[in-house]
């Protein structure tokens, strides 16, 4: 056993009794790593179909899951589990079904903590690994290396997806793929009784007699269950990086945790999928995706559902939905609780735009903004801007980040081809990659030039600026209330409750998976413990502040030496190390 979680298992009835910890964790690595059934399993996979990167892929299916069966949990809610990478299923395809202890212990450590932010997900339960190996090829670059075996147990109401439902989609006209079960519209009356009145039975109560309102109802609730969702992601800095329609759940779940990751510094474009080379899956594009995502689902209803109908639903809903959750979420991120003004909005683009200019940490940034004090005292708002631009992007820190990525022959042969042919250069290359690439070779010249000194000054002014504005806004709270100092109480509680100290970042988990690599799962377990309480100082810890500034350990982090490494605080912004992790 690498790690369990104590509140995952106790939906299904299951706890870790204090005096045989050992007999229980045993117990554990022997069930829900598939070596033994629980009584009354009945393993299955499941069929489904998926557009994938924008295309559609045909019959996917879980390749590398096997249900076990429900589980009627002791406040009687029924739970699906199942195992995530205990071996072949009937929709392996070409691979072995199984998961390693990277992937593993990214997905387990994941999952609890979006659960623990509040965000709808699947669960894990635990997370077992073995001395049996398999290769892989991390990078796809032709370095492959053997990894240990690992299973996830996994924990939802349900794992239907999107594309559980286009597995009836006829000849796709551009792959010329086509779904397992076409003409089999029996099975999707079938599919959408059991999803509606068994997650949704407020709505087949309500229409009950009427199949066509029914179904309008339920993808009305589907769309904006999603539509929440994503907003729920952008607050946080998540990013999926593989928002396939087999990846999207139809209750709304967060699903599939592959080569996700937490913003770092805010970037609006920020890629998380290594893989995902044209930034179709990149954090702003989010919102747009599971909208085109839905318009799929829409699609595979018909004719149970007419697509006139879902259409106009998609349209009425979807954007209105995502921007109210959205500025809702982010007041209470700002602490602006008492006032809903339509400034807002603008309040909050200000607020990303400065965060985008000076490199600002995402997490770290607003987790700071409720010490600010509302008084103009010039001293208080010094400490204040030293604080919120030690949180910015170091020039180290931004030379990575604006390195070219091209080699300039090619770069030049790319301008080349795009002015003499066209119709070529759209096979090869994209415009926006190209401007891209221009845009960074102009900012990395740039930042040559740029000394540490300059850069803070003009950091300090950006935030200064916003930061006045920000001042105006919670002054028109207090104008509207009788006691400034229980507002402000109130107003530092719920910033606290909706900006976490504590996330999932890239760096964390690469260190929890380097030390269970070599034999020690303390940091998964530790880490674990962390995230199930994002919000609070983790007195659990005795977080280490280091005497010397960030920089001067990060010089040293760079060699990754490990214990440099694991010395940094868990709230930390990642270390320069970190610019080089990526995950495909």
């Amino acid at each position: 056993l690498v790690a369990m979680s104590l509140p995952a298992l106790a939906l299904l009835g299951l706890e870790a009794p204090a005096a045989d910890r050992e007999a229980a964790e045993a117990e554990a690595a022997l069930y829900f790593s598939g070596n033994r059934l629980l009584a009354g399993s009945e393993p299955a996979a499941h069929c489904y179909c998926g557009h994938q990167f924008g295309s559609f892929a045909g019959q996917l299916g879980d390749g590398a899951a096997m249900y076990l069966g429900e589980v009627l949990g002791p406040r009687g809610e029924r739970w699906e589990i199942q195992l995530k990478g205990a071996g072949l299923t009937p929709f392996s395809r070409q691979a072995d079904g199984r998961k390693v202890l990277r992937s593993s212990i990214r997905e387990f450590l994941c999952s609890e903590a979006m659960f623990h932010l509040g965000i709808p997900t699947t669960r894990a339960g635990t997370c077992v690994t073995s001395d049996s190996k398999v290769v892989r090829d991390i990078f796809y670059d032709g370095n492959p290396k053997s990894e240990r075996c690992t299973v996830v147990l996994r924990i939802a109401s349900t794992f239907i997806r999107f594309g559980s439902f286009e597995i009836f989609k006829p000849t796709d006209e551009y792959t010329g793929r086509k779904g397992p079960s076409v003409n089999r519209n029996d099975i999707r009356i079938q599919m959408l009784d059991y999803v509606i009145s068994t997650f949704y039975p407020e709505i087949q109560e309500a229409y009950s007699d009427n199949t066509i309102q029914r179904n309008a109802a339920f993808f009305k609730e589907v769309t904006k269950r999603t539509a929440r969702l994503v907003a729920e992601w952008q607050c946080v800095g998540f990013c999926h990086g593989v928002l396939n329609t087999d990846n999207m759940s139809i209750v709304g779940l967060t699903i599939d945790y592959g080569p996700f990751g937490f913003m770092d510094r805010y970037d609006p474009e920020h890629i998380c999928n290594g893989s995902d080379n044209t930034g179709r899956y990149a954090y702003n594009k989010q919102p747009e995706i599971c909208k085109w995502n839905l318009g799929k689902l829409a699609e595979a209803l018909v004719p149970e559902l007419p697509l006139e109908i879902s259409e106009l639903i998609l349209e009425e809903e979807y954007d209105a939905e995502f921007e109210k959750h959205y500025l809702q979420k982010m007041r209470k991120k700002l602490g602006l609780i008492q006032l809903e003004l339509e400034e807002d909005s603008k309040l909050v683009s200000e607020l990303l735009e400065t965060m985008h200019l000076t490199g600002g940490d995402f997490t770290n940034t607003f987790y700071l903004l409720s010490s600010f004090s509302i008084d103009s005292d010039p001293s208080k708002l010094e400490d204040f801007l030293e604080k919120l631009t030690s949180q910015c992007a170091s020039v180290e820190e931004l030379k990575v980040a604006f390195k070219p990525q091209m080699d300039p022959r090619q770069l030049s042969m790319m301008l080349m081809l795009a002015q003499s042919n066209p119709q070529l250069f759209a096979l090869i290359g994209t415009k926006a990659n190209i401007n891209k690439e221009l845009e960074r070779i102009e900012q990395f010249s740039k930042l040559q030039q740029l000394t540490a000194a300059d850069l803070l000054s003009r950091n300090k002014r950006q935030w200064k600026e916003w930061l006045e504005k920000y001042r105006v806004r919670l002054q028109k709270e207090i104008e509207s209330i009788s006691d400034a100092d229980t507002w402000n109480t109130d107003r530092v509680r719920v910033m606290n409750s909706n900006n976490p100290k504590y996330i999932l970042r890239n760096y964390i988990a690469q260190n929890a998976i380097e030390a269970a690599e070599n034999g020690d799962f303390s940091e998964v377990r530790n880490v674990l413990k962390l995230l199930e309480n994002p919000f609070q100082e983790a007195e659990y810890f005795r977080e280490v502040q280091e005497d010397a500034e960030e920089e001067g350990a990060t010089a040293t982090a760079a060699a990754c030496a490990q214990e440099t490494r694991s010395r940094l605080p868990y709230c930390s912004k990642p270390p320069l190390w970190a610019s080089e992790l990526c995950v495909t």
